[in-house]
C-alpha cells in the first residue's frame, strides 16, 4: 500500500511525502526535514488529505523539536514555527488536531512526541479499516443491489490518510467482499485529485472505474447509473453540516433528487464540535492561477481574476450517513444528530 508520508531515521530525521502533485506521471519523493518545506509542502498540496494532514502535523511536531535542537531555538520561536505548521491549511480540522495531540508531551521530549506521533498514524488506519467495515455494511442495509455502484469526490484513499482509506476505504471493502460495481470518480477540478490519485489508486487496486467530469455527476446520478455517493470531509460541524472538496454539494443535491445515499467518510477527529455548523467552517480560498489555467498554460483570458474556493459546505438534511471509525449518525432523518456520539463511541 502506497503511503503518503513516513519518519525516516537515516540517512538524518525527516518526513518522506510522496509527491502528489506529480502522480500520476511520476512517482517522486521529498524529504522533508525543515519546518519551512514542510509548510511549503502542505500549502502546494505534495501531502494533502484530512487524515493524511493529521498525521504530517503530528510529525511535524517531532520534526520542528529537531531543527530547534540543530538551530539553538528558543522556547518563543519553536512554539511559532509549530504554530506554523498547524496554521498552514485553515480548513481541515486534522491538521491543527494531530498537532495539539502531541504538543503537550514537548516537555517530555523528543522522543516521547515521536512516539505519539507514529502512534497518531498507525491509529488513523485502524480508524479507517473499522470505518471501511461499519460503512460497507451500512450501504450493502441501504441499497438493495448485488452490485454497488458507486461516485465519489476528490481523493479519500491511502494517498489521504495515513494508511488504507476512508470513503474509498468503503469502496475497496465493498470490492473485496465482491459486492462493488462500477465506480465514477469525478475528475476534481481545478487539480484533478480524482483523475490523478482516485483513479491511480483504483487501477492499482483491480477496481473497474471510469473518470468523468465534475458536472456530468449530476447527471449521473439523475440517470440512474449510480447507486450511492460516498465522499469524505475535512471538517465536521457539531450539527452535521461537512466541508469537503468544492463540488462536493452538488453530488448531495442529485442524491437527494434521486432519493438516494449521500455518505460522508471521515475519522472522528474530523468532527469539530466546536464549530456549530457549517456556516461558521473557514473556507480555504487558493491560487487564482490553479483556475485560470492548467499545467502551468494559461487557458482564460489576460486580466481575467479567478475564483477558487478550495471546498463547500454540505448542510446536513441532505447527508444520508456520516460515517466514522467509532458509529454513524444519520443526519437527514434526526432533527438534531447526536454526532457526540460518533466522537465518544
Amino acid at each position: 500500500m502506497v503511503r503518503a508520508m513516513e519518519w525516516l531515521d537515516v540517512p538524518r530525521p525527516m518526513i518522506r511525502l510522496i509527491d502528489q502533485t506529480l502522480l500520476p506521471d511520476s512517482e517522486r519523493y521529498v524529504d522533508v526535514t525543515t519546518v519551512d518545506v514542510l509548510v511549503e509542502a502542505i500549502g502546494d498540496l505534495v501531502v494533502r488529505g484530512a487524515p493524511a494532514l493529521g498525521g504530517t502535523g503530528a510529525l511535524g511536531v517531532a520534526l520542528a523539536m529537531i531543527q530547534a535542537g540543530e538551530e539553538s531555538w528558543d522556547a518563543a520561536r519553536l512554539d511559532t514555527e509549530i504554530d506554523r505548521i498547524r496554521d498552514a491549511r485553515p480548513t481541515a480540522v486534522n491538521l491543527a488536531w494531530g498537532v495539539n495531540q502531541v504538543r503537550g508531551a514537548m516537555p517530555r521530549g523528543t522522543a516521547e512526541v515521536l512516539r505519539l506521533a507514529l502512534q497518531v498514524v498507525a491509529d488513523d488506519e485502524a480508524a479507517n479499516r473499522r470505518l471501511s467495515r461499519r460503512g460497507a455494511d451500512w450501504v450493502l442495509a441501504h441499497v438493495a443491489k448485488e452490485k454497488v455502484r458507486v461516485v465519489t469526490h476528490c481523493n479519500t484513499g491511502a494517498l489521504a490518510t495515513c494508511g488504507w482509506g476512508t470513503a474509498y476505504g468503503i469502496i475497496h471493502e465493498l470490492h473485496e467482499r465482491g459486492r462493488l460495481g462500477l465506480v465514477y470518480a469525478d475528475e476534481t477540478r481545478p487539480l484533478l485529485q480524482g483523475a490523478r490519485l482516485t483513479s491511480w489508486e483504483l487501477l492499482h487496486d483491480g477496481i473497474e472505474h471510469v473518470v468523468q467530469a465534475d458536472s456530468a455527476a449530476a447527471s449521473t446520478i439523475l440517470r440512474g447509473l449510480v447507486d450511492v455517493a460516498i465522499i469524505g470531509a475535512d471538517r465536521i460541524a457539531a450539527n452535521g453540516d461537512t466541508a469537503n472538496k468544492v463540488g462536493s454539494v452538488g453530488l448531495a443535491l442529485a442524491c437527494q433528487r434521486a432519493g438516494i445515499p449521500f455518505i460522508v467518510a471521515a475519522p472522528s477527529s474530523t468532527v469539530d464540535l466546536a464549530i456549530a455548523r457549517g456556516e461558521d467552517i473557514v473556507i480555504e480560498e487558493r491560487y487564482e492561477d490553479e483556475v485560470l489555467g492548467f499545467a502551468g498554460l494559461r487557458t482564460a483570458p489576460a486580466g481575467v481574476r479567478g475564483f477558487n474556493p478550495a471546498f463547500d459546505v454540505t448542510p446536513h438534511d441532505l447527508i444520508s450517513a456520516v460515517i466514522t471509525e467509532r458509529g454513524i449518525a444519520e443526519p437527514a432523518t434526526q432533527a438534531h444528530p447526536d454526532l457526540l456520539a460518533i466522537v465518544a463511541g
